[in-house]
């Protein structure tokens, strides 16, 4: 077997790595912040297009009759980047395609939906921080989706 196989077998495969345990923890500290402290409901978490599989929406939820598409960066606090400035053109037009997807496979649109940044810092012993960036400019003004 190939070393380097046998390395990522032996880990759990490339989703049981530290950093997807890491983000896997940040979208729940994050979904619980918008629930607990913000009163959104949830609609899904980890939406996936099921056309495109690499097409992702970590969070969908209600805040009243806005739904709100979320994408959560979970950083240690001595990160280089904070979580914001992660989400850059790259990371934007694979949201802007995955929200999309999402809005054309409702039977129902919502009269008005809005993309957040929530980042989750997560420092050693402390409780984790939640920074939410509402209304993050993802389309272009006056976007509207077509059947």
């Amino acid at each position: 077997m190939f070393p380097w196989l046998q390395r990522l077998l032996s880990r759990g495969g490339p989703a049981g790595g530290p950093a997807a345990v890491r983000g896997a923890e940040g979208e729940r500290i994050a979904a619980e912040f918008l629930r607990g402290r913000l009163g959104y409901e949830i609609v899904v978490r980890n939406w996936r297009n099921p056309l495109e599989r690499r097409e992702e929406i970590d969070i969908v939820c209600r805040d009243h009759d806005v739904l709100v598409f979320v994408e959560v960066k979970t950083r240690p606090a001595d990160a280089l980047v904070p979580g914001f400035f992660a989400v850059d053109l790259r990371k934007k037009r694979a949201l802007r395609r995955a929200i999309h997807a999402y809005l054309t496979q409702l039977q129902f649109r919502p009269p008005t939906f809005r993309f957040d940044v929530a980042e989750v810092i997560l420092a050693g012993n402390t409780p984790p921080q939640v920074l939410h960036f509402q209304n993050v400019h993802l389309f272009p003004k006056g976007y509207h989706v077509l059947r």
